[in-house]
């Protein structure tokens, strides 16, 4: 007989059945819907609901044991109290009114045409797959998870099909589209991308999922789609694509460049029944050689050998016209990069080569580039890089040698790349810091460098734009310091380079926004500069902000001018919320003029491309086009066309989208933005959720949660600012503490936690982490229990990675404040992450107190409220190995501290498998439910009353 909550699963299940066919109901038969939702049971073994739990675990699984003894795919569970043992091997469902949440609807993916006349719709398939599928093989090699039956990264998703159409003009045009004819049924596709003449796409096809065997797998093949037609075809058939770093370019619109498994490849290195020999590693130079804790890495001469094979490619030139492919490379090699100049005639090429390492990740092996012609020929080498393994783990560090090597989006083949004149070091004065050199490859390919810019700061791009302009970036950590400079790309004589501005990066009140690009016929993007006339009146001569004690390089004198006008978007930020903006921005004078800003009533509008720029055309105010995307609390984000006039005010917006609402049965829950003060005066800010309904005089103060993230900050000033939007849409994921809205808890969502340092003093943000942590935490709990929202008592504190090491610190210096804490994926012993974690830069020996202080693990005697840790098994993130919360647990238990550890099978950092995220959220009811009741809260304060009186007797 089904149980309870077979029964509510059944009911979660109709549930979002009706709301589905609701939706269904109201919208048009174009076919968007059966592309865009395609239910679960799609995904799922024959047998309807009564499969659907069978996978979820309330019907007996099957049992495959392991060499270890334990289940393949049965969760670990363990508690300082026994588990019940008929549910500690099972999954769980989370109740309805939870569950409800994890199967919500996926809008499509879109993508303009380069001629901005069509939208291409790409379906995607439901969010999370089941764990059969991450439980499949995969290969851990270099920082590398690669699927081998594919050649390419594992538990990769996808899209399950692609249509077109047209911008919408009218309301009809909303969602009409037409699909793609064929494509394979049950085929994944991905790296969609647009020939630059509109023509073609192309996109690689695979067959994944839990209904394809292991005989049915491939590495992705490289498929071509006609948009006149309508029809797919595949380009280079039977022969497979190696993704794992690369898959394919466009040279031009019929010519493509493909990545391809070796042709002849024999089978994979076996591994020798007896090892070649010991694991040697040695330092006998003596460098200091530090490196943050990365998942993953080559632990001997097998995995290299594993590595080399599933990593090696070739190239390959194909025509799409005719499909003939030709040899592009001459030899096979571990390609890692292939990108054409702007006008195709050149390619550069990046490889990894050996010898490789066991203590650092693929990405700083050996690195060798090159330029090659359109035959494939090499024709410059660029730069072989030695193992990368001793870059300094202070920010602004890089590698040494050459980096950041591209193409001039303004130059037919003029390549650009940026060389370190510290050895990458931050910590070495120099002056210049960064050179960046061009080299024009039509002029001579193999002249050397001509240096073209230089920073004092760390070199962070350039934004090109044409005739000869350009934005040059340069950066520091230490002081929060962004500055930009306007260049002549030409080098032109007298013109040197011209401060723009010089700002503190975390002052968001003060961010004047980026410059807007547009595209190119050739596919390349360049600033969007504004040509024709323009307004005289309403503009705003350029400010310069003075703060005491942060000195800052003042705009000097215009020596040459441009007579450019760009246009700049930003968000906005206020202490009333963002609102997003246009502005007109004179390069030469730093004066703005603004064109458009979200008035903020309601609404929270975001401009986002500009789609006025087809064939390279000028772009004047009368033409001028962006898109907008629009969403209020309750509306889901939809995509608008904004049209301004040469007043600019809007004239038009036209709605291009209409996607359904992610979470039909909780649309528009009340919330509110809390403004308070930290007890030392600093100002936070957090966003207060209540349930639907709710009122505070009748129904009483509530159980709440308290969900947040801590981040570090140069100044309390910037730390006090307000980053969100009253308007942005209630977006309410699975795994976002808004789900429990639906059981009767408020929500205190990411209520700001600044850690904050003063760089000029020398005084590090983490070296009064616990005391400014624990009076962020008091001063978000007094302004919630203020408002009469909050019970005192019913607190419950969490979150996700650095949130759960910071859930697991209050827990253990602020018991009085929280109830109970759910921790997930978390790190909590800091000796485990000696070279530095999240934007600590000193060692663990450099500073020894600040990483014990802040390690939870060091107070476990001190926890003496519940907590459940939740972790994934598989977790790839380097600061939080899994090891981090099998120990706090067993530190914990030992001290006697009520636990809970839950860890998930073939899960990483960030939980993915379906039958994980439901148990995962059924876990964490059980534990709110049995710790923030009001029984729960009374018998906790009644057994810590005599643990009190006991105390003051001994």
């Amino acid at each position: 007989p089904p149980s309870s909550r077979t029964t509510q699963a059944c009911m979660a299940a109709l549930r979002l059945a009706s709301t589905t066919a609701a939706w269904l109901a109201r919208t048009s038969t174009s076919g968007v819907i059966v592309k865009c939702f395609p239910t679960r049971a799609r995904r799922l073994p024959r047998g309807g609901l009564t499969q659907i739990r069978a996978s979820v675990g309330t019907a007996p699984r099957r049992r495959v044991m392991t060499a270890a003894g334990r289940p393949r795919g049965a969760r670990r569970v363990t508690a300082s109290a026994v588990a019940d043992a008929d549910d500690s091997d099972r999954y769980k469902m989370p109740p309805p009114d939870v569950a409800q949440f994890v199967e919500r609807p996926q809008s499509p993916g879109l993508s303009l045409s380069p001629d901005r006349s069509s939208l291409l719709y790409s379906f995607r398939p439901p969010p999370y797959p089941f764990v059969s599928e991450l439980a499949r093989p995969e290969l851990k090699l270099a920082g590398l998870r690669i699927d081998e039956t594919q050649n390419s990264r594992s538990r990769m998703s996808g899209q399950t099909g692609i249509a077109l159409g047209p911008i919408p003009a009218t309301e009809d045009e909303i969602n009409a589209f037409q699909d793609f004819k064929g494509v394979p049924p049950g085929a994944t596709l991905n790296y969609l991308s647009w020939s630059t003449d509109a023509k073609s796409i192309a996109f690689t096809v695979r067959f994944a999922g839990p209904d394809v065997p292991d005989e049915d797998r491939a590495p992705p093949e490289l498929w071509v789609a006609d948009v006149e037609t309508k029809q797919c075809r595949a380009l280079l058939p039977g022969r497979g694509l190696n993704t794992l770093f690369e898959s394919y370019s466009w040279l031009d619109p019929d010519t493509i460049v493909a990545c391809v498994v070796p042709e002849g490849r024999g089978g994979r290195p076996q591994k020798p029944p007896t090892p070649r020999g010991p694991r040697v590693q040695s330092n006998t130079s003596g460098n200091v050689a530090q490196a943050r804790t990365y998942a993953d890495l080559l632990k001997d001469a097998h995995d290299a050998d594993l590595f080399e094979y599933f990593c090696t490619s070739e190239f390959v030139k194909v025509t799409v016209g005719t499909g003939e492919a030709t040899p592009f490379t001459s030899e096979s090699a571990i390609y890692t990069r292939c990108e054409p100049s702007p006008d195709g005639e050149y390619v550069i090429i990046s490889s990894v080569e050996r010898p490789f390492s066991y203590e650092v990740p693929c990405g700083r092996f050996p690195k060798r580039t090159w330029i090659v012609n359109r035959a494939g020929k090499t024709v410059r080498e660029v730069c072989a890089l030695p193992l990368a393994d001793k870059i300094p783990i202070v920010h602004n560090s890089v590698r040494e040698g050459p980096r950041a090597i591209n193409w001039r989006p303004d130059k037919p083949a003029e390549l650009y790349w940026t060389e370190a004149q510290d050895g990458g070091d931050p910590r070495i004065d120099a002056s210049p810091r960064d050179i960046t050199y061009t080299a024009d490859m039509h002029e001579d390919a193999n002249a050397a460098g001509v240096p073209t810019f230089q920073t004092d700061l760390r070199y962070g791009g350039v934004s090109w734009g044409a005739d000869g302009l350009g934005l040059l970036y340069e950066s520091w950590y230490k002081t929060r310091t962004l500055r930009a400079w306007v260049v002549d790309t030409f080098k032109r004589p007298n013109r040197a380079p011209r401060l723009l501005f010089d700002r503190n990066y975390e002052d968001s009140y003060d961010d004047p926004g980026s410059p807007m690009t547009r595209r190119m016929p050739n596919g390349a993007y360049l600033l969007a500069q504004m040509t024709g006339p323009l307004p005289t009146d309403g503009w705003k001569p350029a400010e310069f902000k003075e703060v005491e004690g942060d000195v800052r390089m003042r705009p000097g004198p215009v020596e040459w001018e441009t007579g450019v006008t760009l246009i700049f978007s930003g968000e906005g930020a206020s202490d009333t919320g963002d609102k997003p903006f246009l502005d007109l921005y004179n390069v030469d004078t730093g004066a703005t003029r603004r064109l458009w800003q979200c008035r903020g009533e309601g609404a929270l509008e975001r401009p986002g491309s500009i789609i006025s720029d087809a064939g390279g055309v000028e772009i004047t105010l009368d033409t001028l086009k962006i898109l907008l995307s629009r969403e209020t609390p309750s509306e889901n984000p939809q995509y608008y066309s904004l049209e301004l006039g040469a007043s600019g005010d809007a004239l038009t917006t036209r709605r291009i989208t209409d996607f359904p609402h992610p979470h039909p049965a909780l649309v528009d829950p009340p919330k509110q933005i809390l403004r308070y003060k930290r007890a030392d005066g600093v100002d936070l800010n957090a966003t207060l959720y209540t349930p639907p309904g709710y009122d505070a005089a009748r129904d009483g103060p509530l159980p709440t949660i308290m969900w947040a993230y801590p981040r570090e900050f140069n100044s309390a000033e910037a730390a006090g600012q307000l980053r969100d939007s009253p308007n942005r849409f209630t977006s309410i994921s699975p795994m976002s503490p808004l789900v429990w809205l639906a059981r009767g808890y408020a929500i205190l969502d990411g209520p700001s936690l600044p850690i904050i340092g003063a760089a000029a003093d020398g005084v590090e943000p983490n070296d009064t982490y616990i005391e400014q942590l624990v009076a962020g935490a008091r001063a978000a709990v007094d302004a919630c229990v203020e408002k009469g929202v909050t019970d005192p008592r019913r607190i419950a504190v969490g979150g996700h990675s650095y949130g759960a090491f910071m859930a697991a610190n209050l827990l253990a210096h602020a018991p009085d404040l929280f109830a109970c804490a759910v921790a997930r994926s978390g790190a909590y012993n800091r000796t485990l992450t000696p070279f530095g974690f999240q934007a600590e830069e000193r060692t663990l020996w450099q500073a020894p107190e600040t990483y014990m202080a802040m390690s939870p693990f060091m107070f476990a005697h001190k926890v003496k409220k519940p907590i459940l840790l939740i972790h994934g098994e598989e977790d790839t993130n380097s600061g939080t190995n899994v090891i981090q919360t099998e120990r706090f647990f067993a530190a914990l238990k030992g001290n006697g501290a009520e636990v809970k550890m839950v860890l998930l099978p073939h899960e990483s950092h960030g939980t993915r498998g379906f039958e994980s995220v439901c148990h995962t959220l059924a876990e964490t009811s059980d534990w709110l439910d049995a710790h923030t009741s009001v029984s729960a809260v009374e018998a906790a304060a009644e057994k810590d009353k005599k643990e009190a009186e006991l105390a003051a007797k001994l």
